[in-house]
C-alpha cells in the first residue's frame, strides 16, 4: 500500500524503550518531502544520508515538536536548504521546552506536587542532556493551518489538527484513498502518552479524547502511524484507546477514596522501575488523568505545601 501511495517509511532507532520512530519520504510539490526527522544522532544522519544522497529535498514537514520527530530537522535543513513546515503552536512549544527557565520552572512544579526532589532533579538533568538531540533548531518557513493541502507522494493530504499527545500535533488525511497518516495520535499497539505539563493545556486528556472523536468521523480505512506498523481500521483502534483510558480513570477513582498524592498514583499506574526519561512521561500521564477527573467533578484536589492530594468527593 505504501508503494501505491508513493511513500517510503524510514524507520530510525531511538535510545529509549520506545525504540524507533517512523519518518517518511515522498515526492512533494517541487521536489522531495521528508515528514519528521528523528533525533539528532549519528545513526539518524547515516540513515538519512543513505536515503537522500541522490534526492533534492525541498520540504521538511514536522508533525509535532517532540524530539523524536523534530530533533534532526535543524541539521537536515542546514544540509539541504529545505523549507520547514510545522504549526505555529508546535514551534512555540519547541522553543519554550528547551529554555533554562522552563527546565527550572518544571522542576519547581514537580517538587510542588510532591515528586521526590531527587526524581525532579533527575528529570531536569535528563532534559538538559537531551538538548544535543534537538540542536540546531530549525527555522520555520511556513506555518501549517487546519485544512491545508500538502502533496505527499502520489496524493494530496489534508492537515488536521489533533492536539492532546502534543500541542500543535497534526495528522494528515487523503479522502480519495481513505488513508490517514496518524503520526502519534493513533498507534497500533500502545496508547500515545498524554501528559499534563502545568503550562498550556489544563486538560490534555479531554483534548486528546475530543481529537479522537474528530478523527473517528473520517472512518479511515488505512492508518500509517509514526510508531509501529500500518494497520487497517482507525475506528476500531480509536474505540480500544478510549476504553483503555476509561478503564484507567475508573481504576484511579477507586484509589482516591482515601486520598492519594500524584506520586502515589504514578507508582500505582506504572510502578517504580522506570528510567528518568520514562518517569517524566509517567508523572505527566498520571496528572492528565487526575486533572481530567477533577475537571469532570469526580474528585477534588487539596493543595498542601509540598504536594497535591486528590480524593473523591
Amino acid at each position: 500500500m505504501l508503494e501505491e501511495l508513493g511513500i517510503t517509511k524510514v524507520t530510525i532507532p531511538l535510545p529509549f524503550r520506545l525504540n524507533h520512530v517512523n519518518c517518511f519520504l515522498a515526492e512533494g510539490q517541487d521536489g522531495w518531502l521528508v515528514m519528521d526527522t528523528a533525533l539528532n544522532r549519528p545513526v539518524t544522519k547515516e540513515i538519512w544520508q543513505s536515503h537522500l544522497s541522490d534526492k533534492e529535498v525541498k520540504q521538511l514537514l514536522i508533525t509535532h515538536y517532540h524530539p523524536d520527530h523534530s530533533g534532526y530537522a535543524g541539521e537536515l535543513q542546514r544540509q539541504t536548504g529545505a523549507d520547514v513546515l510545522m504549526t505555529e503552536i508546535s514551534e512555540r512549544a519547541r522553543k519554550r521546552n528547551w529554555l533554562d527557565d522552563t527546565v527550572e520552572t518544571m522542576k519547581a512544579y514537580y517538587q510542588a506536587v510532591g515528586i521526590p526532589h531527587e526524581i525532579a532533579d533527575g528529570i531536569s538533568e535528563n532534559t538538559i542532556e537531551s538538548r544535543d538531540f534537538v540542536m540546531p533548531e530549525p527555522s520555520v518557513d511556513r506555518y501549517l493551518n487546519e485544512g491545508d493541502l500538502i502533496k505527499i507522494g502520489n496524493y494530496e493530504y489534508q492537515v488536521i489538527f489533533t492536539p492532546g499527545h502534543a500541542p500543535g500535533l497534526i495528522t494528515l488525511y487523503n479522502k480519495d484513498k481513505n488513508v490517514l497518516l496518524s503520526t502519534d495520535h493513533i498507534l497500533p499497539k500502545i496508547t500515545p502518552n498524554v501528559s499534563y505539563m502545568f503550562m498550556g493545556d489544563q486538560n490534555p486528556l479531554q483534548t486528546f479524547m475530543e481529537s479522537l472523536q474528530k478523527i473517528k468521523q473520517l472512518d479511515a480505512g488505512f492508518v500509517i502511524p509514526s510508531h509501529g506498523e500500518p494497520f487497517h481500521g482507525a475506528n476500531d483502534r480509536i474505540d480500544e484507546i478510549v476504553k483503555h483510558h476509561e478503564d484507567r480513570l475508573n481504576d484511579i477513582l477507586d484509589q482516591l477514596k482515601d486520598g492519594k498524592t500524584v506520586y502515589e498514583v504514578c507508582q500505582y499506574l506504572f510502578g517504580d522501575r522506570l528510567t528518568t526519561h520514562e518517569m517524566r512521561f509517567a508523572i505527566g500521564e498520571a496528572l492528565a488523568h487526575l486533572e481530567f477527573l477533577r475537571k469532570k467533578g469526580e474528585c477534588q484536589r487539596e493543595v498542601r505545601s509540598h504536594d497535591w492530594l486528590y480524593r473523591v468527593k
